[in-house]
């Protein structure tokens, strides 16, 4: 029986455990990167090791998150993040190069080799058939310090692609589709691997936009085959030699396999608040939805040929009088062969705002819709509150789409372009044909932006800088043997990273400051939580289904782990969430009977017997005393399955601590 390209990756960077599905594995990992609104957390902890040098093949330090510098907070864990780069013999992206995810396809992915990120859309690499996961922090400190990564063995989804996208039908669209099958749970414990004549006419940078946006499945990674496709990309990017082809044996056996035929494949779009919430843009164009912002970049769609198709689409015309649009190249070298090109001229002179080279909106890092606005975003999430909006309404759509909407200021399918700005002008009835946009032979490259590591000799003095705004980490306490608690939160499905812990220009530069950042935690969800968490001593988080989806930020654990959260109760975690509440310290407990998530109210008290046998065990019994007098007492049983590094990360209080007293 052959074998998938994750299986045979996976393979050949095996440390422990067998590639038996559900079962844990550790793998060797060859890169890792982290980028700042992360990273700062990741190097203390790193730090904490006593290491003097990284351990990996290649790791990158990114500043892309926080380089909206109000105030010395970000600047200062700009400072520790290059001190602790050059300290530790990292590569450094200096702010103003670029997004983690699009600089690192242009300058360091290599086809065959594994990566982890302290962001969950590391992914983007295998675009170019690299395996790159997305971590929690304390896992990529642990990765630099050339500790194995630590995963269960997942499934392998085969995504065939057939037949050749229409013009105007983009990547994004693809991607779209797929989440509107499987849903942002679709994924869960599993590759998405893609294959298929399909995937062919796909350059690496459309390749990346699927890879990228796979995070939203809930998938563990997503990868492409490395082929002539990902040789061309290499050889214009001038680092031909680090090729190798990779493809899946053709008698590899998948989990499950689904068909998409992209000759009838039409625009899709995201509506609020979900990226799984998708319909076909034709089904919108008619209701005529006003548009008042629309934004072009992100980890997702900021390459050089997202935003050249953006060009010829805005070459000659005029944004809308309502609408504010806002480009933002994902990176400096985008930015360049844009200008180079002609087509910064062409979008500047439509109307539109060209950002930083940076997250920036995708984030909530400015460029934040108006009350209530509908705002066209070519990114990742468009979960409630992430644009720094409270009500604003995010729709996530191609760049074709995004284009033609600024336009006419209303949801505009852009099929219908050639059309609608055809009658007085010929050139733009031709305009679909523009809409394939090659790769270049050769990339402009210039990495003078990007420090390179010192030699160890050079670097031994070297100290790292500790503005006043880094504080030290939260600890957790070893695992005992009962736990009594009050439940101090419930919530729904799908909660995501971004309403345990927010995003935005407001709560960023505190990313150093755990102390600081509680006052925000649960903040879209209830606001009172803080307050409660600390009167209360801590207590315990009841969630629903998905808990956890989104982000890598291992701050959703650690400010809950400094509130004093000892457990999470839920239906089911989100995969990198969950690492992150074990690295913690925090014990992620599911409901062996879903109906049970209904007879647990906020203010119950719970009482878990035994923790010693049921973390062995992985079964649990929970007593709760209701908080009100209509309601008996009685008994729930709980189920957590852990491996044994897991069982004796917990009873060690953390991933640090056992670490450290290994």
């Amino acid at each position: 029986m052959g074998l998938t390209l994750t299986e045979k990756i996976l393979k050949n960077h095996l440390v422990e455990g067998r590639l038996v599905k559900g079962e844990e594995i550790a793998v060797r990992i060859d890169q890792t990167l982290t980028q700042d609104a992360t990273g700062t957390m990741a190097y203390l902890e790193f730090e904490s090791m006593g290491l003097d040098s990284v351990k990996t093949e290649l790791s990158v330090a990114y500043i892309d998150h926080n380089t909206l510098q109000s105030g010395f907070m970000n600047a200062d864990d700009h400072r520790f993040i290059q001190s602790a780069a050059e300290k530790f013999g990292l590569y450094f992206s200096k702010p103003g190069n670029g997004i983690c995810h699009q600089v690192h396809l242009e300058r360091f992915a290599v086809p065959g080799k594994t990566l982890i990120g302290s962001d969950s859309h590391t992914p983007t690499a295998g675009g170019m058939g690299m395996l790159a996961m997305g971590a929690g922090g304390l896992d990529v400190a642990v990765a630099m310090g050339g500790g194995a990564y630590y995963i269960t063995m997942p499934k392998v989804y085969k995504i065939n692609l057939t037949g050749k996208l229409s013009p105007f039908v983009s990547a994004k669209d693809i991607i779209l589709e797929v989440l509107r099958r499987l849903t942002v749970k679709g994924g869960v414990g599993a590759v998405m691997e893609y294959g298929g004549e399909g995937i062919k006419s796909l350059t690496v940078p459309e390749r990346a936009t699927i890879t990228n946006m796979g995070a939203e499945l809930g998938a563990t990674t997503s990868i492409f085959p490395s082929d002539e496709v990902t040789r061309d990309f290499l050889r214009a990017q001038n680092r031909e030699s680090a090729f190798t082809y990779l493809s899946a044996d053709e008698d590899a056996i998948y989990d499950k396999v689904v068909d998409i035929n992209l000759d009838e494949l039409e625009p899709m779009i995201a509506c609020p608040h979900s990226p799984d919430n998708v319909v076909k843009v034709s089904e919108l164009a008619d209701k005529h939805i006003k548009v008042d912002q629309v934004c072009i970049g992100s980890c997702t769609n900021s390459s050089l040929t997202d935003l050249l198709k953006v060009a010829e689409i805005l070459k000659g015309e005029t944004v809308s009088d309502n609408v504010s649009l806002s480009i933002s190249p994902g990176s400096r070298q985008v930015l360049s062969m844009l200008a180079q090109d002609g087509g910064f001229g062409d979008i500047l002179g439509a109307g539109a705002r060209f950002l930083e080279c940076a997250c920036g909106p995708c984030i909530g890092m400015g460029f934040s819709p108006n009350s209530g606005g509908v705002s066209l975003r070519t990114f990742n999430r468009n979960f409630e509150g992430r644009s720094g909006t409270p009500d604003g309404q995010v729709y996530l759509v191609s760049p074709e789409t995004a284009a033609a909407s600024a336009l006419f200021g209303e949801i505009t399918d852009p099929r219908k372009l050639p059309e609608l700005r055809g009658k007085n002008n010929p050139e733009k009835r031709q305009l679909g044909r523009k809409m394939k946009v090659d790769i270049p032979e050769t990339f402009l490259v210039d990495d003078n932006m990007i420090i390179k590591p010192k030699s160890l000799e050079d670097r031994i003095n070297v100290e790292t800088i500790k503005g006043p705004n880094i504080k030290g980490l939260p600890e957790a306490k070893p695992l005992g043997e009962t736990m009594k608690n009050e439940v101090i939160l419930k919530v729904g499905d799908n909660i995501t990273t971004d309403h345990i812990m927010p995003a935005g220009s407001k709560i960023l530069p505190y990313r150093s400051n755990i102390p600081h950042l509680s006052q925000y935690c649960f903040e879209v969800c209830d606001k009172s939580f803080p307050d409660r968490a600390k009167e209360k001593g801590g207590g315990i988080i009841i969630g629903g289904a998905n808990y956890g989806q989104g982000s890598s930020r291992e701050h959703a654990a650690l400010v809950p782990l400094y509130l004093g959260v000892t457990a999470v109760i839920t239906k089911s975690f989100a995969r990198i969430h969950r690492a992150n509440l074990i690295n913690a310290g925090i014990l992620p407990l599911e409901f062996e009977r879903e109906e049970d998530y209904e007879r647990i109210s906020q203010g119950d008290e719970l009482e878990i017997f035994g923790l010693q046998d049921g973390i062995d065990s992985g079964s649990f019994v929970a007593k709760v005393k209701p908080c009100d007098d209509k309601r008996g007492e009685f008994e729930v049983l709980l189920r957590c399955e852990l491996s044994k590094r897991q069982r004796d990360i917990l009873r060690a209080g953390g991933l640090l601590k056992y670490v450290g007293g290994r």
